[in-house]
């Protein structure tokens, strides 16, 4: 089952200076050849369900190997079956909706 996946992992107990572990998650799911979308608050992934999964665990385990002693990790999780549907599928329908009435939103 194909899966979206908007991923927040918070590495605690290692300080404010989050960015080494974030990127070290990152690389895991890049490695993992999946499709990913950074963004100042997580990240949101595409893939296959299992591999996806796969990946966030593989996730704790990096961190966890940075002397990370605890991880809160926040997922979101959207599945469809009735069409396929891409992360810039669903940014896209919402920017459209933005331009066709430019006045609303500011």
């Amino acid at each position: 089952m194909k899966v979206i996946v908007d991923l927040c992992v918070v590495p605690i107990g290692v300080g404010v200076n989050l960015a080494p572990y974030i990127a070290a998650c990152e690389r895991v799911l890049l490695d993992a050849g999946l499709k990913i979308q950074l963004h100042p608050n997580g990240t949101a992934i595409e893939g296959e369900w299992a591999p996806v999964f796969q990946a966030i665990e593989a996730c704790h385990t990096a961190v966890h190997a940075m002397d990370c002693p605890r991880i809160y990790t926040a997922l979101k999780v959207n599945t469809r079956i009735d069409r396929d549907q891409t992360l810039e599928d669903k940014v896209a329908s919402v920017e459209a909706l933005l331009q066709q009435r430019p006045d609303r939103g500011h």
